[in-house]
């Protein structure tokens, strides 16, 4: 994060404000669990994880917005080492999937650790530095992977998503007897997937989600990754998350905006708080059937990835 550059201005002056690592790598540690869903859109789990027989502690267990198993790693400055650890984490994880969802159903409820989403868990790692060989070895992996740099300025901590790969989709959800495999994404038995549904669509409708699609990935840094039933937008946390209606000939657009600050219209926009539903939750929900619609909307899409 060596080009972001902070300046303090006091009358009409800029003064710089140099960024600096953590003194301690726990200091970093504490203050994203304790704001994780803040930060990251992940929601906290445990923390100095014991793996048992296969040695070590996992840093943060977290659970993210799309139901998705999240291992956190941190590294107060530069570490070659922190993929790897976070990479054999991961293989651990893999063969303790109860184990998991017994921790998600002390910390979160029953209901949300049936819904655990393992077709593809997430590895993210913060540190002070990434190298460039770092960022291309992730895109060799194949797992799901975020690489984030950090840097404290005063009270400011600051966040940037250096590489993120979207992993490849494999296993199944915990609950889900006989998965089938749909373009890579692993459902239920008789349940259709999101690319299911937009390929069953009519032309008109396949052609909105293009103009969309374009719309959201026309931003810098927005990254798509297709879930079993919405695909999700995001930068570090989800932005929008889209469904497929082709009955009914719409797109249904859940964006991270306030209700409270969004004129609401009767069939078009929807204040989502309350309602439980999948995807982006306790936003706004647009309801695209037209090219009309997707103009009237691109000024609320803007706003929330700007938000994100």
């Amino acid at each position: 994060m060596d080009d972001l550059k902070v300046f303090r201005i006091r009358g009409g002056c800029a003064t710089e404000v140099p960024g600096v690592s953590v003194a301690v790598e726990r200091e970093l540690q504490s203050l994203v669990e304790a704001n994780m869903d803040t930060m990251l859109g992940i929601r906290f789990l445990a923390t100095e994880y014991p793996t048992g027989q296969h040695g070590g502690r996992v840093d943060s267990l977290g659970l993210d917005e799309n139901g998705n198993p999240v291992i956190v790693e941190y590294k107060r400055s530069r570490d070659r080492n922190v993929t790897n650890q976070a990479l054999s984490y991961l293989y651990w994880l893999q063969g303790h999937r109860h184990e998991f969802e017994n921790l998600v159903k002390e910390k979160l409820g029953a209901e949300t650790a049936k819904a655990v989403d393992w077709s593809n868990p997430r590895l993210v790692c913060v540190a002070g530095e990434f190298s460039r060989h770092d960022k291309r070895a992730v895109q060799m992996i194949g797992h799901r992977i975020d690489l984030l740099t950090y840097r404290v300025f005063n009270d400011v901590l600051a966040l940037q998503m250096v590489a993120s790969v979207p992993g490849r989709a494999s296993g199944a959800r915990s609950t889900v007897a006989a998965p089938v495999r749909a373009r890579g994404v692993t459902r239920p038995a008789g349940v259709k997937s999101v690319q299911q549904h937009l390929d069953g669509a009519p032309q008109s409708l396949q052609g909105l989600y293009a103009d969309l699609d374009e719309m959201l990935l026309g931003h810098e840094g927005v990254r798509k990754e297709t879930q079993l039933h919405y695909v999700a937008y995001r930068r570090i946390k989800n932005l929008a998350t889209v469904r497929v209606q082709s009955r009914q000939h719409a797109l249904v657009v859940n964006l991270r905006l306030d209700p409270d600050t969004v004129k609401l219209e009767e069939g078009f926009t929807r204040d989502l708080r309350g309602k439980g539903c999948v995807g982006v939750r306790d936003g706004v929900e647009l309801r695209l059937n037209s090219p009309d619609d997707l103009r009237r909307a691109a000024e609320l899409l803007q706003r929330s990835v700007e938000a994100a």
